[in-house]
């Protein structure tokens, strides 16, 4: 499983889905709010199953040495 889920990206999905698991565990919105497992696992995961369906990866480049000539 390759990551496609980066830094700010990460931070997002994270803190969502911890806010909407949280207020589901209060009460303070309904069972919907329990769909917030399901950021806070890609993002703790860093990997998005939706991502490589729609060619999308918000990490950066991982191949950093591949543009330097070689002699």
């Amino acid at each position: 499983m390759k990551t496609n889920v980066g830094g700010i990206d990460r931070i997002l999905r994270i803190s969502v889905g911890a806010l909407l698991v949280a207020l589901a565990a209060t009460n303070v919105v309904g069972w919907w709010g329990w769909l917030g497992l399901i950021p806070l696992a890609t993002g703790l995961f860093r990997f998005c199953p939706a991502y490589p369906l729609l060619g999308i990866s918000s990490c950066g480049s991982t191949d950093k040495g591949s543009t330097a000539s070689k002699s």
